[in-house]
């Protein structure tokens, strides 16, 4: 048996303020943007730049229930994970798109890690892998 994970649902307050953030701020690559008539809503799906693994669904809140959870996804806990190649250099180019980063780089036996907010209050950690690590890239 082979499975993989194909999207991550991150539940959004506006599909173009989010495709914004995440395709001119940080970068990402735009897969998927499509209409979905049946139920009036879009098929948003977005991943970091050369990515071939998980990507992002961007999901539009569409009840108040979900509202509540924007920007809240994981109880105020970092919620995703970015790895890059070059920490210096992504961290460098975030910090001039206006990332605003709550923890500033620190460098740990696993890495070097920053936390930023995503344009709702998510918490990510931008990390840089040690080499060999196993989720080293």
């Amino acid at each position: 048996m082979k499975q993989a994970l194909a999207h991550i649902s991150l539940v959004v307050e506006d599909y173009d303020a989010a495709i914004d953030f995440y395709c001119n701020k940080l970068n990402f690559d735009l897969l998927e943007d499509s209409y979905q008539p049946e139920q009036d809503k879009r098929w948003v799906v977005v991943a970091p730049c050369g990515s071939n693994g998980t990507s992002i669904l961007l999901a539009r809140a569409s009840t108040p229930q979900q509202s509540k959870f924007v920007g809240n996804q994981s109880g105020g806990r970092v919620f995703l994970f970015l790895a890059t190649d070059d920490f210096d250099r992504d961290h460098a180019q975030m910090v001039s798109n206006g990332i605003k980063f709550v923890r500033q780089p620190k460098v740990m036996d696993y890495g070097t890690v920053a936390a930023f907010e995503d344009l709702y209050g998510n918490l990510w950690d931008l990390v840089q892998f040690a080499p060999g690590h196993p989720q080293a890239i």
